[in-house]
């Protein structure tokens, strides 16, 4: 497991269900996305507009449920951002 994956992932998961949600994505990486950037716990350039983090959620969405468990989510970042 990445570490780096279950941070941001659990930053992103603005009602901590578990999942992600489109809306949770997107808002939580246009709000929290500079600072989690500041942080080194995201790549500046993966802080993005909401085309992007629309993007980068339906990379991840592979069973096309429109939630993203913590497995979907670490696999597409992992991948996206080399960790």
């Amino acid at each position: 497991m990445s570490e780096k994956a279950r941070k941001l992932f659990d930053a992103l998961d603005l009602n901590s269900d578990g999942v992600l949600t489109r809306v949770e994505v997107i808002t939580a990486l246009r709000s929290k996305g500079p600072t989690l950037a500041a942080h080194g716990d995201l790549p500046f350039w993966a802080v993005g507009d909401v085309d992007a983090s629309s993007a980068l959620f339906d990379r991840a969405n592979l069973d096309g449920d429109e939630v993203l468990t913590f497995e979907e989510f670490e696999h597409e970042v992992d991948r996206r951002f080399g960790w």
